[in-house]
């Protein structure tokens, strides 16, 4: 279903409104979903979100990473989520401008690889003084490889104020997150919420 919208553009103000596209499917292990994502035609911004049906309990999905066989499993990420590896330091928060996404465990992996790859062409650019940094970032893609191929044992964690994010695994477990824990946690892009009735026919 696409809808126009009424609701200026959060980063060009535009009030042309903005086109809403939602998408209801369902997911094997996840369950129906519905994958909501908001355009502004004049400066191209989008924001995408995925919210289940069910289960919406401020949570931390987690699951320990010890074999090649899970990068293939499935991994819903919200706007509202942090994704953590303490084993390794990593840790992304939600943005201002984060948005949800589908992908595997593989997939949030080179995600990280991807960010600290950046740094370490900066790094190297930084001469002398950047040396104990590209070392540091060549270690830590070298054990995100290690674990790729299930020789290095991480646990993935996916801490989600919402409750949107899951880890669609079977030995994957889910806990309620505490009130000090969200209160610790970034909850992203303060999108606005809409109910059938701000939407024309």
């Amino acid at each position: 279903m696409e809808t126009s919208i009424q609701y200026p553009c959060p980063i060009c103000n535009s009030e042309n409104g903005l086109r809403l596209n939602v998408h209801t499917s369902e997911i094997a292990y996840f369950g129906e979903h519905t994958e909501m994502t908001l355009i502004c035609n004049d400066c191209g911004w989008r924001h995408t979100d995925f919210i289940p049906s069910e289960g919406k309990k401020p949570s931390v999905c987690s699951l320990v990473i010890d074999s090649s066989e899970l990068m293939n499993t499935r991994v819903v990420r919200s706007s509202s989520c942090t994704v953590r590896i303490v084993e390794l330091g990593l840790e992304v928060e939600p943005g201002d401008n984060a948005t949800g996404y589908i992908s595997n465990v593989e997939g949030v992996l080179g995600r990280f690889s991807d960010a600290i790859s950046v740094i370490l062409r900066s790094a190297m650019q930084d001469g002398d003084e950047g040396v104990e940094q590209v070392k540091a970032c060549q270690e830590l893609i070298e054990r995100i490889g290690r674990v790729k191929k299930g020789k290095e044992s991480v646990k993935l964690l996916l801490l989600d104020p919402n409750g949107h994010s899951q880890i669609l695994h079977e030995s994957a477990t889910s806990s309620e997150l505490s009130e000090e824990e969200i209160a610790a946690l970034a909850i992203g892009p303060q999108i606005p919420i809409f109910d059938s009735s701000d939407f024309g026919d």
